[in-house]
């Protein structure tokens, strides 16, 4: 009688052991995804603000006498591809070709904002006028802004993505159907470097 006891009590010492072990590992994955979807979340902030900024951008610039409409036009015609909003789907964040999208969209705004930019340089009188000054000024701090909380994305994946592959948080991962989050990746264009010319 007292070995089946005592072989009892092992088993359901075991059982509560697993149990906590499995928990614990558990809620490990829970709360490194929810701080990669936090930093996820400070990325679509930033650009929801630079989405906000850039009908301004584009109506002060409008004023500007002879500017190349085609400029503003591709600007405006980027940012509308984003379709009225910046954020993407958490389960987006795992699916390659969703978030590929997305980043080749957000790349495209950046290039027509950066020809903007560019462009500007031709008129003085644009220049010299304050709200178009605060509204650069702002949309650069946006710039910088964006490829921090993207950092700090990439940074908060590749830790949680290095939790879920590695034994035994593999196993739990596999049982819940956690997948890897995908990284933001520099644009195929960033690996040709651009030619300086001077006129």
């Amino acid at each position: 009688m007292k070995k089946g006891l005592v072989a009892l009590l092992v088993v359901i010492l075991l059982v509560i052991i697993s149990a906590g072990w499995f928990i614990r590992r558990y809620n490990t994955i829970q709360k490194e995804k929810i701080a990669v979807e936090n930093a996820w979340a400070q990325v679509q902030n930033v650009y929801q603000t630079r989405f906000d900024l850039i009908p301004n951008l584009v109506q002060t610039v409008q004023g500007a006498a002879n500017f190349e409409k085609s400029t503003l036009t591709q600007v405006t015609e980027a940012r509308a591809k984003m379709g009225g909003s910046v954020n993407l789907p958490p389960e987006a964040l795992t699916d390659p070709q969703a978030f590929q999208a997305f980043q080749a969209n957000q790349a495209g705004l950046s290039s027509a904002l950066s020809r903007l930019m560019v462009v500007v340089e031709k008129y003085p009188e644009l220049k010299a006028n304050q709200n178009f000054l605060q509204l650069q000024a702002q949309l650069e701090g946006m710039e910088n802004r964006i490829r921090t909380e993207r950092m700090r994305y990439n940074d908060s994946a590749k830790l949680f993505n290095q939790l879920i592959v590695t034994f035994p948080n593999n196993i739990i991962a596999n049982m819940i159907k956690v997948k890897a989050f995908q990284f933001f990746q520099a644009d195929n264009a960033a690996q040709t470097a651009p030619k300086v010319e001077f006129k």
